[in-house]
């Protein structure tokens, strides 16, 4: 998965899209550790107690929340999904585009 958000940012970063990856209940030397070795150049939130999980409803991981520019939850999905497939670019095309 890392690799395919990373591709997001990568591709859409220019347009505005903001890719933040948050490590929940890990150490931040793990965190540090595995950005790394992932080449992530995204930011990686630490989310010690699990507040910002529990604030979307996140009970798996990996997940991936989409939010609008105002903060509105768009959608969810918990699992890798093929973001980088034309189905995934045409979802966030269509959030960049609105305005989402």
């Amino acid at each position: 998965m890392p690799s395919t958000i990373q591709q997001i940012h990568t591709d859409y970063e220019a347009r505005g899209l903001r890719v933040v990856a948050v490590s929940i209940k890990e150490a931040r030397s793990t965190v540090a550790s595995w950005t790394q070795t992932q080449n992530v150049t995204f930011p990686v939130g630490l989310d010690s107690f699990g507040g910002v999980a529990s604030l979307y409803g996140i009970r798996a991981t990996p997940t991936v929340v989409l939010v609008a520019r105002d903060g509105t939850l768009v959608a969810g999905a918990a699992g890798t999904k093929p973001w980088t497939s034309d189905k995934g670019r045409a979802l966030i095309e269509s959030l960049l585009q609105s305005g989402g």
